[in-house]
């Protein structure tokens, strides 16, 4: 058994039991990340707050029922997704989880081909973004907030939770239920359109 196993297993044990403070261990842990990634489907605040609210809920009442085949991280952020899910269908601000693994598989160039038309090193850029550099990086992270909103669900999801939250791949897909090969196309066409974003910038600026 892995050390994160054993933990998982002493802090479900806790809250089996009631204990309190290893819920609000739970809570300060995971509490934020959830309240992003729930954003990043519902995109309402309040919204968000309320999926959140029941994911909790749906957390407390299914620890009975867990076992430890996923990590609880990832348990836990299946019942935001699918709590969130179920919130953004109703309201229809959001395509459902079902359509991802069909845009991953959309014939979608992520950039201008001929930019990777390299006479030496066929697939290699022809011609690299301008330093990142001259951005200060509060000024970056705003174009890079701005570029993120405006991708597709999926890749919306995939780059932030990956790049912006710091989650390793087979995380992603087992809360998304993504294949590896679909992951990792949804998170290049998202890195390349964010790319292209910044290269926009650099070029007004």
């Amino acid at each position: 058994m892995t050390v994160a196993a054993s933990q998982d297993d002493a802090l479900v044990a806790a809250l089996r039991a009631g204990v309190e403070q290893a819920f609000a261990q739970l809570v300060d842990t995971y509490g934020a990340g959830m309240r992003r990634f729930a954003l990043s489907i519902v995109r309402n605040p309040a919204v968000a707050d309320d999926v959140v609210q029941d994911a909790w809920l749906g957390v407390l009442r299914g620890l009975a029922r867990f076992e430890g085949r996923a990590s609880l991280k990832t348990w836990i952020f299946r019942i935001v997704a699918n709590t969130a899910k179920t919130r953004a269908e109703r309201e229809s601000r959001s395509l459902p989880f079902a359509s991802f693994e069909s845009e991953a598989a959309e014939n979608e160039p992520s950039v201008d081909p001929s930019r990777f038309r390299h006479p030496q090193f066929p697939g290699g850029w022809t011609r690299f973004p301008e330093p990142w550099e001259k951005l200060e990086a509060a000024e970056m992270r705003g174009v890079i907030a701005a570029a993120i909103e405006q991708l597709a669900p999926a890749q919306r999801l995939v780059i932030s939770l990956r790049d912006v939250e710091g989650w390793p791949p087979e995380e992603v897909c087992n809360v998304l239920e993504l294949s590896e090969s679909n992951q990792r196309v949804l998170l290049h066409r998202a890195r390349s359109k964010v790319r292209a974003a910044l290269e926009r910038h650099f070029e007004r600026t």
